[in-house]
């Protein structure tokens, strides 16, 4: 985790821009007032994808033909090998 920085109120509120600018290059900032730390500004960890669970595209493909899945025939070969089809 890379190291905080301290600034002040006055500091922040006149170099926001430039506090968000690290910020998003993963640095944290301390806004501190009378010396007294009062707020941290930090990176949001980006949420992750749920990964898809295996079976829940059920339903969701639908085939036109239904013989699309079905094995060639001997001419259906030949005529791919040949590039006939």
């Amino acid at each position: 985790m890379p190291d905080k920085v301290t600034v002040t109120a006055a500091w922040a509120k006149a170099h926001l821009p430039e506090l968000l600018n690290e910020v998003e290059k993963g640095e944290t900032i301390v806004i501190s007032r009378y010396k007294k730390p009062v707020a941290v500004i930090s990176p949001v960890e980006e949420p992750k994808k749920p990964r898809p669970k295996f079976g829940t595209g059920k339903g969701k493909v639908k085939l036109i033909d239904p013989h699309a899945f079905d094995p060639m025939t001997d001419e259906e070969v030949d005529a791919l090998l040949e590039g006939r089809y």
